[in-house]
């Protein structure tokens, strides 16, 4: 093999090594939008949960509850408010809507530990409805 073959070979190894890494980059990943009618989550369907569950603020201003380690909060609590007025405190209600990533707990989940277990969600209500299986 002449020198000057292997010049090339070398030259077209080293274009190779410079571009490889630049085609195979897919560009930056695109980080979720936090709050109330952003970036949908997940979306719940008629999980069913005890009226006791929900902590409602004085004149229904906010509201929140909690399922195992992870904490919901309503994005539309005054909307709510009256359905969840108008039944008894010991009912059960199936509750359905959209999940969104809760502003603050976006901005410390990327530097604290204890964000690998429990995740901190808005909720946009679609149905706060009674339970009333075997209930008249």
């Amino acid at each position: 093999m002449s020198v000057k073959s292997k010049n090339i070979i070398l030259k077209v190894l080293v274009i190779i090594i410079i571009l490889l890494p630049v085609a195979s980059w897919s560009g930056c990943k695109k980080q979720a939008r936090c709050g109330c009618g952003k970036d949908v989550v997940n979306t719940i369907d008629s999980m069913l949960i005890d009226h006791s569950t929900i902590t409602f603020t004085a004149g229904g201003g906010s509201a929140y509850f909690q399922i195992g380690y992870n904490t919901y909060y309503f994005c539309n609590a005054l909307e709510m408010y009256p359905k969840y007025t108008s039944m008894n405190n010991d009912d059960q209600m199936l509750l359905s809507g959209d999940l969104f990533w809760e502003c603050q707990y976006l901005m410390n989940s990327s530097n604290n530990y204890y964000t690998r277990y429990y995740k901190v969600y808005n909720i946009q209500v679609t149905l706060m409805a009674p339970y009333l299986y075997g209930k008249k």
